[in-house]
């Protein structure tokens, strides 16, 4: 078919690192690369798939994964995800592509406007599904956000553990202060600060199952004196708080809506607030997600570039007091994530169907590798509205090492 031999030119020019064994629905089978690894051999079960993968690679690899359409030898999704990441960066297209490729990239980043009702529908999409499956692969402390490994022999338990303290430390708590939590999650964060620091912390999600669950958790601590958790948009929060903290929701606002979030924080803070957020970033140029992801996992994600975060910050009179750029954090992560999942695979088997497992896996494998072999990265701004606020070196977050 015409489809299969366009798709067998453009990778034949293409390919140049490892090895491609394709086969086609017709039973033939195509050899691209110079060789070496990644090695990975494809089956395609569906005649069209070469037409669809010429039109919109990354969405179609994924859904024909996902439905059978197309399976791999052993089943190795991190070969393929590998195989077509290294073949797909540092790659130019001639003038002038290049600005054409960057208008429509800016088009849709500023068509993810996320509305309220966008947004809980968006946030819906991803976390209202059983609460018993995020248990079976993100450990105790059931924290859907980046772990902290400060030291290459920690379990994920203790890597989470160590991201919650770091972050206490950078908000600089006090007893009795009043904090914001924007995206609370399954409300670990929220709980931990308001143990281990004495604070009041308002926990905001827009998922009714992450609100059911924090609530439960806040009875069993006995903290529902120090822990309120609401199904609420940041957007409309009107109370002031000494601190306001945000992990993993950033990238959940949309380009457009950058401004009105960072100046909102701005807003809920006194003179002597500080707030810490962290959230998934961009070492690369401005770019979406991609198609697959917006479709199938995080629709109206965006990860900003620390110059598009920063261009909105600059405006609302926030100060940048500390950055920190978390590199291999999230990857080992996602491992650990993907391991659990693996080996409770019967139990979610029986609360989803395999279509889901497949897509699930396929999410896990290649959002790790959009940080080893790609572009992803982990940002914490810290800022705060007085120029004194914050210590002027960073020997508070290490009292240990200073005694």
């Amino acid at each position: 078919m015409i489809w299969d031999d366009i798709l067998a030119t453009v990778l034949r020019r293409g390919v140049r690192d490892g090895a491609l064994d394709l086969t086609l629905a017709d039973g033939s089978t195509r050899h691209f690369g110079p060789g070496g690894a990644p090695e990975v051999a494809v089956t395609l079960h569906d005649p069209d798939l070469p037409r669809k993968f010429l039109m919109r690679p990354d969405l179609a690899m994924g859904e024909a994964y996902m439905d059978g359409r197309l399976t791999l030898r052993d089943d190795d999704i991190r070969s393929l995800i590998t195989f077509a990441l290294r073949n797909v960066r540092g790659r130019k297209l001639p003038v002038p592509l290049p600005q054409l490729a960057a208008l429509w990239a800016w088009a849709k980043s500023w068509a993810i406007w996320n509305r309220l009702g966008v947004a809980q529908r968006n946030v819906a999409h991803h976390y209202d599904i059983s609460p018993e499956l995020y248990g079976l692969f993100l450990g105790e402390t059931k924290q859907y956000t980046c772990a902290y490994f400060r030291r290459p022999e920690m379990t994920l338990d203790e890597a989470q553990t160590a991201k919650m303290a770091h972050i206490g430390a950078k908000l600089l708590l006090k007893p009795g202060m009043r904090v914001l939590d924007i995206g609370c999650g399954f409300g670990t964060l929220a709980l931990t600060l308001a143990r281990d620091h004495g604070v009041h912390v308002t926990g905001i999600t827009l998922s009714q199952v992450q609100l059911a669950e924090a609530r439960q958790r806040a009875r069993e601590a006995g903290l529902e004196g120090q822990v309120e958790f609401r199904l609420q948009d940041y957007r409309r929060v009107t109370e002031r708080f000494d601190r306001v903290v945000s992990v993993g929701m950033m990238e959940h606002v949309g380009l457009p809506h950058l401004r009105t979030y960072f100046q909102k924080v701005a807003d809920l803070m006194p003179e002597d607030g500080v707030a810490l957020i962290h959230y998934i970033g961009r070492w690369s140029p401005p770019n979406t997600i991609s198609p697959w992801f917006n479709k199938y996992i995080f629709p109206g994600a965006y990860c900003p570039t620390i110059s598009q975060a920063m261009r909105v910050v600059e405006k609302t009179g926030l100060i940048l007091s500390d950055l920190e750029v978390w590199r291999g954090h999230y990857e080992r992560t996602l491992q650990e994530w993907l391991k659990r999942f693996d080996r409770n695979i019967d139990r979610v088997r029986q609360l989803q169907d395999d279509r889901f497992v497949r897509m699930w896996r396929y999410y896990l494998q290649s959002a790790e590798l959009s940080f080893s072999e790609a572009y992803l990265v982990i940002h914490q701004l810290q800022l705060a509205k007085a120029r004194g606020t914050v210590p002027m070196t960073r020997d508070y977050l290490y009292p240990a090492r200073n005694s």
